[in-house]
């Protein structure tokens, strides 16, 4: 897909009967969105099925828009024979539709959702990128995107390899790194934003493996990419994942660089410290106890030294536990041998990978001043 010349089409978002009725915080969430990218749309709450049905012919008229469903029925019975494709968003606990008119499903991120489907929506026609799978499930892609070379020139360029978080649940996906991939772009990285399967659905096997079977199949893309200047990052689960899979590749085959951005870097205390509802045992699918091997095995913590250079990136707004972790390994990297870059400010845990933020911006620095040269 390319860019869309001059200004971008009104969004529409098209509700269900009854979905977000009533919701005054749904439509402040919408018009926020719309607002922060510069955009304009409308969000439509139907009250009956005929309202719906002619809402969705209309909105189908503009292109792609959001349809805010309310239940498990597939976004193509919806829409019957309009011929659109669609940003689903289920505020609630929804299976993924498979639907092929469905470009993006966002689900289960409460009202919020709003938000994240905005942004996947513009990323999409302000940035867009190719999809490039590396295996035969859905989840095994990533989203390639090449600087401009009127800009950066023919390369080879130096790779950004994103790993995003959501503690390993897979109602989170590559599209919380859209911003951070788009913004490296522009600034001469070639991006690779992976997709994975996520252990809630596939297994904690099926993840790490799907993290390294991506970040090797960089060395099969038919594009200019300088792979002796490759840089990892990982966002928050995403930041254990891109330890694990540095600590995990032979000598002579790792990273330039492997940042944490707000990452889980100790297992075993995030686990004792129960955060998000036992996620790492939920994840893992036992506690350390049960498992000691494989925490040992997938802990940052407990793999150093790592073997290469490290950014340890924190916010000192974000939850204590995390920033805790971050810091303890930050400190046992150095002590162990490696070489550790330290980066932390004012912030929350998203800062990290928000573009207009001061942490972000010396998040670019290190990475022009240690990869990108």
């Amino acid at each position: 897909m390319t860019p869309l010349p001059g200004p971008l089409p009104g969004l529409v978002a098209v509700a269900a009967p009854g979905v977000l009725a009533g919701s005054r915080t749904a439509r402040e969430v919408f018009d926020a969105a719309l607002r922060a990218r510069g955009l304009h749309g409308s969000l439509v709450l139907t009250t009956d099925a005929d309202e719906f049905r002619a809402a969705l012919t209309t909105a189908a008229g503009t292109g792609e828009f959001l349809l805010v469903t309310g239940d498990d029925t597939p976004a193509d019975s919806l829409l019957g024979d309009l011929d659109t494709t669609v940003v689903r968003v289920d505020v609630d606990a929804r299976d993924l539709d498979p639907s092929p008119r469905v470009r993006r499903h966002v689900r289960w991120r409460g009202t919020a959702g709003l938000r994240f489907a905005v942004e996947d929506w513009y990323f999409e026609r302000t940035s867009p990128a190719q999809r490039v799978p590396y295996g035969p499930d859905p989840d095994q892609y990533a989203h390639l995107r090449l600087p401009d070379p009127a800009v950066h020139g023919p390369g080879p360029h130096p790779v950004a390899v994103l790993v995003h978080g959501g503690y390993w649940r897979s109602r989170w996906e590559n599209d919380t790194l859209h911003a951070a991939a788009t913004d490296l772009t522009a600034r001469g990285f070639a991006t690779w934003n992976l997709e994975y399967r996520r252990p809630d659905r596939h297994g904690w096997d099926a993840t790490t493996a799907d993290v390294a079977a991506g970040y090797a199949a960089l060395a099969q893309v038919e594009a200019p990419l300088d792979l002796n200047r490759v840089v990892t990052l990982g966002h928050s689960a995403g930041g254990q994942l891109v330890g694990r899979l540095t600590a995990d590749l032979p000598v002579g085959a790792k990273p330039a660089l492997t940042v944490s951005l707000a990452g889980c870097l100790d297992l075993h205390s995030i686990h004792a410290r129960a955060l998000s509802e036992h996620a790492v045992a939920g994840a893992l699918g036992g506690t350390p106890e049960e498992l000691p091997d494989l925490y040992a095995a997938s802990s940052p913590l407990t793999r150093l030294p790592l073997g290469a250079p490290v950014a340890v990136v924190c916010c000192r707004g974000d939850d204590p536990d995390l920033l805790d972790a971050s810091r303890r390994f930050a400190d046992a990297a150095r002590a162990a041998g490696d070489e550790v870059h330290d980066v932390e400010d004012e912030g929350d845990h998203f800062s990290v990978v928000d573009p207009g933020s001061a942490v972000w911006a010396q998040v670019v620095q290190l990475l022009v001043d240690e990869v990108r040269g």
